[in-house]
């Protein structure tokens, strides 16, 4: 039976190439891709893949938040996370999260089939570069420690905030959160308060020192 895999990615062309790589193998199947996080767990929930090949930087939802969501409502589906990323806060983000993997994007395809197949058969599989973090006991010890100041923030909560300081305004995040712009304001004033932060512009400045987004996209 083949590997059912999901691609999440926001640039298009690295969807392409991954799709490519990853068909060319007999027991690989590419079922859907997604240009966030959103996206991600839509079709999560409509496919049902094996394993979702996600990467942290996106739009709307990043893959830390579609991470969380997908490894608690649908536990049997797997997260490998394909990032530039190397820092030690997103590699503990992302296994936090319950990510049963992390590639850098500078592997190899043959890596990425690797760690597909690892990933798949229930395994852990994380780079070589930045193994030196995860392994042994030193994972146990990371994971039961809060290294990001948005740890105080609900799923909901970091939605918006990630939203907010991607420059959508209440009206455009009040109809993708599906509630009123009364709430978002709400959500907005409780988020200030729990980061103890007094302006939207110093939010965004935080957002992006936490890493919530990105300024200059992968």
């Amino acid at each position: 039976m083949s590997i059912r895999i999901l691609l999440a990615d926001d640039h298009g062309i690295v969807r392409e190439g991954l799709r490519f790589l990853l068909q060319k193998e007999p027991d690989i199947e590419v079922v859907g891709e997604a240009e966030d996080g959103l996206k991600a767990i839509e079709l999560v929930r409509r496919l049902l893949p094996d394993i979702i090949v996600m990467d942290i930087t996106m739009p709307n939802l990043n893959g830390i938040e579609a991470a969380r969501r997908i490894v608690h409502d649908f536990p049997k589906v797997k997260v490998l996370t394909l990032s530039m990323h190397s820092d030690r806060m997103f590699v503990v983000s992302m296994l936090k999260a319950g990510a049963s993997g992390y590639l850098l994007k500078e592997c190899l395809s043959d890596e990425l089939v690797k760690a597909v197949r690892a990933v798949a058969a229930g395994e852990w599989y994380v780079s070589r570069k930045i193994a030196g973090l995860v392994m042994g006991d030193y994972v146990s010890r990371l994971l039961e420690t809060s290294d990001s100041p948005l740890d105080v923030l609900t799923d909901r909560e970091r939605q918006a905030l990630q939203l907010v300081a991607e420059g959508k305004s209440t009206k455009e995040i009040a109809i993708l959160l599906h509630v009123t712009a009364k709430a978002i304001e709400a959500t907005r004033r409780k988020v200030m308060e729990k980061l103890g932060v007094q302006s939207i512009p110093e939010l965004v400045v935080k957002s992006i020192q936490w890493g919530l987004i990105c300024v200059q996209r992968e």
